[in-house]
């Protein structure tokens, strides 16, 4: 390695952390997150979004140091380790929205922090990004018809291949050496429409997705589990035959590829075996299948992971909890692991 990759190597990683929509309670959790000494040691942090909306939030959890205002992340201030810096990139001033309401306004500010953060990390001016939640119903309000970050990002990144992952890292409970990946088949769809959604390529496709995301983290031998759709894995079909016509298929083909894949398993139990060890990774066929059992593991600790974008991108599990936001009871610990995370996977890219 030249000594400018040693150099590259030895540096922390570059984030962007962006604020969400700022009725929520994204600027509270960024806020705790760049205030913590932890964080500071293994990243440098910048908030992507309104200077006065993170200088309110700053106050909020009791923290009196300034915002420093940059106007081009690229350059200058990451030289100055102990400064909170802001860089607001949208055309929308956010900082006279109201707490706790769907507004057109959150929704495009939301939305232009995410795809100026994008657009840095694409550019390497930035090695990752950590997202705090936003709210569909504003992004809609704006006239911005996206599901949710995930597809906004692939939509930027011109990727197809890419998936939502749950991400449980390792610690308390969970035995798993290398923590526990969930990802989805399907995501921000209804239930009604999942079966016609689901085919035996896009199972595969994730099947690989979550393989080469546990490599990353050194797992040498990915174990990964699929499973079924339907009650008890569709009894031989008397449930239902996706499990026959579609999932085994997929599991089949990965096996032949040489992963280390089983399936289709009933979710009820598989999720049980997972979260005990058995297993590294988990596709499920849909979002709630998926999430309802790793949230209810770890849900301060689960980190939402994009799988096949060329960009680091993780963020918390919650969404903007309009109900508490701007009261002072938000939980951060989401997104302080959220950044750990991202921070690990973009250290490891820089080291490369």
């Amino acid at each position: 390695m030249t000594q400018n990759g040693q150099e590259r190597g030895r540096r922390s990683p570059k984030l962007a952390l962006t604020m969400g929509d700022v009725a929520g309670v994204g600027p509270e959790v960024v806020a705790q997150a760049c205030v913590s000494p932890q964080l500071r040691s293994i990243c440098q942090p910048t908030v992507v979004g309104n200077a006065k909306v993170l200088q309110r939030a700053l106050s909020l959890i009791g923290c009196g140091q300034d915002v420093l205002v940059v106007r081009d992340i690229e350059h200058d201030h990451w030289e100055n380790p102990d400064a909170i810096c802001c860089w607001d990139p949208a055309e929308i001033d956010a900082s006279g929205i109201a707490a706790g309401e769907v507004a057109a306004d959150a929704g495009r500010a939301a939305y232009e922090y995410l795809a100026a953060a994008a657009t840095a990390a694409l550019q390497g001016s930035i090695d990752g990004i950590t997202t705090a939640p936003l709210s569909k119903a504003a992004l809609h309000a704006a006239g911005l018809i996206y599901p949710g970050h995930t597809e906004i990002l692939a939509e930027m990144c011109e990727v197809t291949d890419f998936a939502m992952m749950l991400y449980l890292p390792p610690g308390e409970s969970l035995p798993n050496p290398h923590g526990l990946g969930v990802t989805h088949v399907t995501l921000h769809t209804s239930i009604r429409s999942v079966p016609d959604l689901l085919t035996s390529l896009a199972i595969q496709e994730k099947i690989s997705l979550i393989d080469s995301f546990l490599r990353s983290l050194e797992c040498q031998e990915p174990r990964i589990a699929v499973c079924a759709l339907n009650p008890h894995g569709g009894e031989s079909g008397i449930f239902g035959d996706e499990e026959i016509e579609v999932i085994t298929p997929a599991v089949s083909a990965s096996r032949e590829a040489g992963l280390d894949v089983a399936g289709p398993l009933p979710a009820d139990t598989l999720l049980r075996r997972a979260t005990q060890g058995e297993f590294d990774g988990v596709v499920a066929m849909y979002h709630d299948q998926g999430h309802i059992a790793l949230k209810l593991v770890g849900f301060d600790r689960a980190v939402n992971v994009t799988l096949g974008l060329p960009i680091v991108r993780t963020s918390p599990s919650h969404g903007t909890a309009f109900d508490i936001a701007w009261q002072g009871q938000a939980n951060a610990d989401g997104m302080k692991e959220a950044v750990r995370v991202a921070a690990r996977l973009a250290q490891k890219r820089i080291s490369e």
